[in-house]
């Protein structure tokens, strides 16, 4: 016997369970389908930042050299894989001409028009879970080791002042004030203060997902990668054949890989990224994230210890991981901070999917009655997923969405 429901959710990190949340809020019955446990995948390695300092989605560097600059792996924060560079550049020649000064304003506004609303869609599903323990309001601090780069880092903080973002400037008397256990070797710092953070991203995850079952929501173990067309959208799990009206897909990286097999074909990339805990240190504890500029070396407090964390590696999605980044910022985290041992044997490793203009992917697959699409949120899938729950759930059930969704939607790009 088949199971029927109004939804299926394919994906349970941030944005899937948000989806299905919303969408079980207004009355559908949903199932929320992963092969792994909620909140296991990209969304519990990211720094767990609801971004509200970001007045752009991370455009790419001004000039074209930069290019070449990438292949050469001159940047700290950004290597690439050389035998996957051929394949990646025509995305990166995309992304690089969205960031230009014709398209990106429009960029800009559109992706500030969703973080506007990122935190309290945040703080509304916390609330439901019982999970606002998890939510810090001690913003990150932006490290410069010499005067040269400070002076740098508060040039480039101007844009974001003018738009209303708190960026403050402070030297080394108020660094070592505000973070006590910092080691010295520090001029300055920028202080972003408007961000707020979740101290275990995979934790609130699981957390949204308890609070999905508890309300007669059914979660499924299955492969999404099996989802077929028949009348409705049908799947077999392991608890058997279930069908819906409409299907969800919010598989992060692997949403491209489900979206081929019904005829289309979107530019989604990854940008792969790695994490590896160490133990707090008694009487040296960190207590607020730090980044230190031009090490591309991002130091986090989480439940789960200090969480130190990579730039970006453009390689394969499925290759094997390279320890090269990642010791590179362990070795700059350790002469930032006193660090113990790594809490766990391997570091992880993920991949954030990217669209090239940096915009993510939300809305109805052109031509394809019920097939819906949230993926492609780049380096703020934490921090825009709850939003994209509630618009995904608006446009379903045919509500006025918060936000104007045209700049998102799938028809944007060619597809097919």
């Amino acid at each position: 016997m088949v199971d029927r429901r109004d939804a299926l959710v394919l994906g349970a990190g941030i944005v899937g369970v948000s989806v299905a949340l919303h969408l079980q809020a207004r009355g559908l019955s949903v199932a929320l389908i992963d092969r792994g446990e909620p909140g296991g995948e990209t969304s519990y390695g990211n720094a767990g930042f609801i971004e509200l300092s970001a007045i752009a989605p991370h455009p790419f560097p001004k000039g074209l050299s930069n290019l070449a600059g990438l292949a050469l792996n001159r940047s700290p924060a950004v290597r690439s894989d050389p035998a996957f560079f051929p394949w990646i550049a025509p995305w990166l020649f995309a992304y690089w001409k969205a960031s230009g000064d014709k398209r990106l304003p429009a960029i800009a506004a559109a992706f500030r028009t969703l973080t506007s609303h990122a935190l309290a869609e945040h703080e509304a599903l916390m609330h439901a879970a019982g999970a606002e323990d998890l939510l810090r309001r001690d913003g990150w601090l932006e490290l410069c080791r010499s005067e040269s780069q400070l002076a740098e880092a508060d040039r480039a903080a101007e844009p974001a002042r003018a738009l209303g973002v708190a960026a403050n400037k402070i030297d080394a008397g108020a660094i070592a004030r505000m973070v006590p256990s910092l080691l010295p070797g520090f001029a300055g710092a920028i202080h972003w203060t408007d961000t707020v953070r979740v101290s275990d991203p995979g934790g609130l995850v699981r957390a949204l997902a308890a609070l999905f079952s508890e309300r007669g929501g059914q979660f499924l173990k299955a492969d999404a990668m099996r989802l077929r067309k028949e009348q409705r959208w049908r799947l077999a799990t392991a608890n058997g054949e279930i069908e819906a009206e409409h299907a969800v897909v919010a598989l992060g990286p692997w949403s491209g890989d489900l979206i081929g097999r019904f005829g289309h074909y979107l530019p989604l990339a990854v940008k792969r990224g790695y994490h590896r805990h160490f133990a707090q240190v008694p009487g040296a504890e960190l207590m607020r994230p730090v980044y230190v500029r031009d090490e591309a070396c991002l130091i986090v407090p989480t439940r789960q210890g200090i969480r130190v964390l990579s730039g970006v590696e453009l390689a394969r999605r499925d290759a094997p991981p390279s320890p090269i980044q990642l010791e590179s910022v362990v070795k700059s985290a350790r002469k930032t901070i006193t660090m113990g041992v790594p809490v766990e044997q391997q570091p992880w490793m993920g991949a954030r999917p990217c669209m090239p203009d940096m915009l993510p992917v939300i809305g109805q697959a052109p031509n394809q009655r019920g097939l819906w699409f949230a993926f492609g949120h780049g380096h703020f899938g934490f921090t825009l997923g709850p939003l994209t729950g509630r618009l995904v759930a608006e446009m379903i059930t045919g509500s006025t969405p918060l936000v104007d969704p045209q700049p998102y939607l799938p028809d944007r790009f060619r597809l097919g």
